[in-house]
């Protein structure tokens, strides 16, 4: 199938429990054809109601941190581990997780994202396989699934201050979207071809081999 398909399979999914509850499925917000990738955990209150990802207070703090480093949500693309809001915001559960894993690779095998960014705990933990937490796992890139991936927190971890290693959360975030902006300048870029030879290419009489 391809990604409109798993996309509308997705909206009528009832495979967990969490299908009783949602008012909407979150798929995705921004570019599925983008190089860069966020996921993060699980819709809350506003993106279950609007059926967007980071709509809400977190959304509009990944809106912010976006721009700081000259990029918006049409640059990349935003998707969660799990497509359905957990009651009362709880954290999403292993089955869960698992139910909704083939819309998750889908989105990643649609993409071919060269970097990645997984917010939170929950993506961290999914993307690189391992029990580490983003604690110690933020502040590091890894190389997965052919992307580099870059762990940092939640935005809503910013919300609720603390810090961590002598940083607040949000500055935390904001060194990791640095690392963010340096590996997508290092993505080759295909090369621009010239007006010239595009035009030559496109020429119908050409394609039909009239000449």
């Amino acid at each position: 199938m391809d990604i409109e398909e798993i996309r509308n399979q997705a909206l009528g999914c009832t495979k967990c429990r969490l299908a009783e509850g949602r008012t909407n499925v979150v798929w995705a917000d921004g570019n599925l054809d983008a190089d860069l990738l966020f996921i993060g955990e699980a819709p809350g209150f506003h993106e279950d109601k609007q059926g967007l990802p980071f709509v809400g207070a977190a959304g509009q703090l990944l809106d912010k941190l976006l721009s700081e480093i000259g990029l918006d949500r049409s640059t990349a693309a935003i998707v969660n581990v799990v497509k359905c809001r957990p009651p009362g915001n709880r954290d999403p559960l292993p089955d869960e997780i698992e139910s909704c894993r083939p819309y998750l690779d889908a989105q990643l095998a649609h993409m071919k994202p060269k970097v990645i960014v997984t917010l939170g705990n929950f993506a961290t933990k999914f993307i690189l396989e391992m029990p580490t937490g983003i604690t110690r796992a933020r502040g590091h890139k890894y190389k997965r699934r052919g992307a580099t991936v870059i762990p940092t927190f939640h935005p809503a971890a910013a919300l609720r201050g603390g810090r961590f290693g002598g940083l607040s959360p949000i500055d935390a975030i904001r060194e990791d979207f640095k690392m963010v902006r340096a590996a997508l300048d290092e993505v080759p870029q295909p090369p621009v071809q010239p007006v010239a030879a595009r035009q030559e290419a496109e020429d119908p009489a050409e394609q039909l081999g009239l000449f």
